[in-house]
C-alpha cells in the first residue's frame, strides 16, 4: 500500500483542476448586473490585464538572462542540466496561478456586487466561489508540478542508488522552487507598489482633501486602486503562496535523505499535500451563512471551512505516515499535527491584533480621537506587540515538531519534522487560500456599488465582506510568513546538508564552522539582517514615489477639469492607471534584483559559512519585520473602517481623517513589504542551495 502513495500527489492534482473549472463555471452562471457594473468591472478587467501583460514581458528579460546563466553554470559542470528548465517551469506556473486567480477575480467582483442587490448571503457565494479558483489552482497547479518533475527525474537516475537518486532529484527541484519564488517577489513587489500608491493616492486627496467617500467614482485614482486589489492582492496572492506551497513540500524532500527515509520520505509530504487538497474541496462546501449573518457569524462560517479541512487531515494524516514509516515514526504523525495547530493558531493571533472586535483594533480607533500622531504611535505599538505571541507559538511549534520527531536522538530526522509541520500548516491552503482572496473580489464588489450608484444596502452588504475580507487577508498573512519561518528553517538546514554532500563528493578536506564565533558566520549574520530592513526600505520608497504622482495627477485634475467634484465631468481614469503600472515595473527591479545576487555576492566573499549566516539573519529579522508591518497595517485599517461605521465621530470626523492616515501609513506595510519579506527568506535559501558548489569551489575567505 505504502508505495503507491506517491500516486495520490498527481491524481489529487488533477481533482483540485477539475474543481477549478467547476467553480469558475459557477461563478460565470451568476449575472454580472446592470450596465453600469459591466462597464466598470470591464474598465477594471482591462487595466488588470494590462499591467499583468506589460509585467510578464518586464520580468521575462530577467529570466531569460537567469537561463543562460544557469547554462553556463551546467556547462561547467556545476549544475544538472534540469536546472535551467526547472527554473523556468517555476516560474511559469507561478505566474500562471497569479493570472488564473486574478482573472477570475475580475469576473467575480461585478457578480459579487450584482448579488449583494438581492441577499448578503448570495454574494458571500460568489465571493468565495471566486477566491475558490484562486485556491484550488494553487494547489492543483503546485501539486501538478512538483508530481510531473518527480516522475520525470525519478525515471531519468533510475540506475542511480536510492540517496544519490533522491539527491539528484531533491536538488534540482529546489531550482524551479527558485524560479517560483522570483517570480512570486516580482508579482509581490510590482502589484504591492502598484495597488498601494494608488489606493494611497486615492485616500490622501479624496478623502481628506476633497472629504469624498472611498471609492467615488469622481475621484481619477479610484479605477487604479480597483486594478491594484487585482494585481497585488489577487495576482500578487497567487504566485506568492504557490511559492509557499511547493516551497514546503520541496524543503521536507530535501531533507528525506539525510533523516535516512529514502523514496517514502518523499512519498509522505506529497501525499499529505493531495488529501490536503481533497480535505479543502469538502471543506469549502461547509462554509455558508444566515441571511442576517453579522461579522462575528460570517467569520464562524469561514472558520468552519478552514477546520473542517484541518480536521480531516489530522484523521488521514495518521494512516499515511504509519503504512510508509510503521508505527516506530508514528511521532512523526504528531509533527503535522502541530503545523496544523500551529497554523489555526496563528490565524486567531492575526485576527486578534487586526479584528476590531477586539481591544488592539478599537484601542488604535479611540486613539484617532487625540490626532494623526498617536494613531499612528498606536499602531506601531499593535504590531510590535503582536510579534510576542507570534513568535513564542513559531518556537513552540518548532521545538515540538523536531523533539516529537525523535530529534533528541537523530538532529536529521527532527529537521524532518519541521519540515512536515510547515507541509501540515500549508496542506488545507486550498480552503485558507480561498477565504484569503475571497476578501480583494468583495473589495472590489463594494466599490464596483459606489461607482454604480447602488441603493445604500448593497454597500452595506459588501463592506461587511470587505471588512471581514481584511481579517482574512491579514490572517493569510500571517499564515504565509509563519509557513515561511518553518519552511526557511527547513532550507537551512538542507543548505547545511547540501553542502555536506557536495563536500563529500568533491573530496575536499573542508572543516566547516558554522557557530557565531566564526567571523565569516558573524559577518553574514549581519548581512542577513541588513538585507530585510533595506530591501523593506527600498519597497517603501518606490510606493512613496509612485503615491506622490498618484497624489500630483487627482489634484490636477480636480483642479483642471470643470465640474469634476460636482459629478458632472468624467476623471481620466486611464492616466492614474498608466502612471501606476509603469512606476511599480521600474520599481519593482532593484530590490528582487538585490535579493537573488546578496547570497551569491555574499557567498563569493564570505564562504559557505558566510552564506549560512545570511540566511538565520535574513530569516530572524525578516520574520520579525513582517508580523509587525502586517499586523501593524491590518490594525490601521480596521481601525479606519471600524470609525467608518459610526465610532468616535464616524466618517469626515478629525478621528477619520486621522485613521485615513494611519491606514495610508499602514498599507505599505501590510501589503508591499510584509507579504514580500516572507518571499525573501525562502528565495535567498534557495538560491544558496542551488549555487552552493560554485561557492564551496570559489570564494574569497
Amino acid at each position: 500500500m505504502s508505495q503507491y502513495l506517491i500516486y495520490l500527489a498527481p491524481v489529487s492534482a488533477v481533482v483540485a483542476l477539475l474543481f477549478v473549472v467547476y467553480y469558475w463555471r459557477t461563478v460565470m452562471k451568476y449575472e454580472e448586473g446592470t450596465e453600469e457594473i459591466i462597464e466598470i468591472a470591464e474598465a477594471i478587467r482591462i487595466g488588470a490585464r494590462a499591467y499583468i501583460r506589460r509585467q510578464y514581458r518586464t520580468v521575462a528579460v530577467f529570466f531569460l538572462v537567469m537561463f543562460v546563466v544557469l547554462y553556463v553554470f551546467v556547462y561547467f559542470d556545476y549544475l544538472s542540466v534540469f536546472v535551467p528548465w526547472a527554473f523556468i517551469s517555476g516560474a511559469g506556473f507561478s505566474g500562471l496561478a497569479g493570472f488564473v486567480g486574478m482573472s477570475m477575480a475580475t469576473h467575480a467582483n461585478s457578480r459579487t456586487t450584482n448579488a449583494a442587490r438581492s441577499s448578503l448571503n448570495g454574494a458571500l457565494k460568489v465571493a468565495l466561489a471566486g477566491g475558490a479558483v484562486m485556491g484550488l489552482v494553487v494547489v492543483g497547479l503546485g501539486l501538478f508540478h512538483l508530481s510531473s518533475w518527480y516522475f520525470l527525474l525519478n525515471w531519468y537516475f533510475r540506475n542511480l542508488g536510492e540517496a544519490a537518486r533522491i539527491q539528484q532529484i531533491t536538488g534540482t527541484m529546489l531550482t524551479f522552487g527558485v524560479g517560483a519564488s522570483s517570480m512570486a517577489l516580482f508579482a509581490r513587489v510590482g502589484g504591492g507598489i502598484y495597488t498601494k500608491a494608488a489606493d494611497v493616492g486615492a485616500d490622501l486627496v479624496g478623502k481628506i482633501e476633497a472629504n469624498i467617500p472611498e471609492d467615488d467614482p469622481r475621484n481619477p485614482a479610484v479605477i487604479a486602486d480597483n486594478v491594484g486589489d487585482n494585481v497585488g492582492d489577487i495576482a500578487g496572492l497567487g504566485a506568492d503562496l504557490f511559492e509557499s506551497y511547493v516551497g514546503a513540500i520541496i524543503a521536507t524532500l530535501a531533507l528525506a535523505v539525510g533523516a535516512g527515509f529514502g523514496t517514502m520520505g518523499i512519498a509522505v509530504p506529497m501525499a499529505l499535500a493531495a488529501a490536503g487538497i481533497l480535505a479543502s474541496i469538502i471543506g469549502l462546501r461547509f462554509i455558508k451563512t444566515g441571511e442576517d449573518a453579522n461579522q462575528k457569524e460570517l467569520l464562524l462560517a469561514l472558520r468552519k471551512g478552514t477546520f473542517t479541512a484541518a480536521g480531516i487531515i489530522a484523521v488521514v494524516t495518521l494512516p499515511i505516515v504509519v503504512s510508509a514509516f510503521g508505527w516506530s515514526r508514528v511521532g512523526l504523525y504528531f509533527s503535522v499535527l502541530f503545523g496544523l495547530i500551529c497554523g489555526i493558531g496563528i490565524g486567531l493571533i492575526t485576527e486578534y491584533y487586526t479584528s476590531a472586535q477586539y481591544k488592539p483594533t478599537k484601542g488604535v480607533a479611540e486613539s484617532a480621537v487625540s490626532g494623526h500622531a498617536t494613531v499612528v504611535i498606536q499602531g506601531l505599538a499593535v504590531g510590535m506587540g503582536s510579534l510576542g505571541s507570534f513568535t513564542l507559538l513559531i518556537v513552540a511549534t518548532i521545538m515540538a515538531s523536531f523533539l516529537v520527531a525523535g530529534g533528541a536522538g537523530n538532529f536529521s530526522l527532527g529537521l524532518y519534522g519541521i519540515g512536515l509541520a510547515s507541509v501540515g500548516m500549508l496542506s488545507t491552503l486550498g480552503v485558507t487560500l480561498a477565504t484569503d482572496a475571497y476578501g480583494p473580489i468583495a473589495d472590489n464588489a463594494g466599490g464596483i456599488a459606489e461607482m454604480s450608484h447602488q441603493p445604500h444596502i448593497v454597500r452595506e452588504r459588501t463592506d461587511a465582506l470587505d471588512s471581514l475580507g481584511n481579517t482574512t487577508a491579514a490572517t493569510g498573512k500571517g499564515f504565509c510568513i509563519g509557513s515561511a519561518a518553518l519552511t526557511a528553517l527547513a532550507l537551512i538546514a538542507a543548505y547545511r546538508d547540501q553542502v555536506v554532500l557536495i563536500i563529500n563528493d568533491l573530496g575536499l578536506d573542508l572543516a566547516l564552522d558554522f557557530t557565531v564565533l566564526n567571523t565569516n558566520v558573524l559577518a553574514g549574520l549581519l548581512l542577513g539582517s541588513m538585507l530585510a530592513f533595506v530591501f523593506s526600505a527600498m519597497a517603501m520608497t518606490a510606493v512613496g514615489r509612485t503615491a506622490q504622482k498618484v497624489v500630483e495627477e487627482v489634484r490636477r485634475q480636480f483642479r483642471e477639469i470643470k465640474g469634476l467634484l460636482e459629478g458632472e465631468a468624467k476623471p481620466d481614469y486611464a492616466l492614474c492607471v498608466d502612471i501606476c503600472t509603469q512606476a511599480s515595473l521600474k520599481e519593482m527591479i532593484v530590490p528582487a534584483v538585490l535579493a537573488v545576487l546578496t547570497p551569491i555576492v555574499g557567498g563569493l566573499i564570505f564562504g559557505v559559512e558566510g552564506v549560512m549566516g545570511i540566511l538565520t539573519g535574513g530569516l530572524l529579522s525578516g520574520i520579525g519585520l513582517a508580523v509587525f508591518t502586517g499586523n501593524s497595517g491590518g490594525a490601521w485599517d480596521n481601525a479606519k473602517k471600524y470609525i467608518e461605521e459610526g465610532h468616535h465621530g464616524g466618517p469626515g470626523s478629525e478621528a477619520h481623517h486621522a485613521a485615513v492616515t494611519g491606514d495610508t501609513v499602514g498599507d505599505p506595510l501590510k501589503d508591499t513589504v510584509g507579504p514580500s519579506l516572507d518571499i525573501l527568506i525562502k528565495l535567498i535559501s534557495m538560491i544558496s542551495v542551488v549555487f552552493a558548489s560554485f561557492i564551496i569551489q570559489n570564494h574569497l575567505f
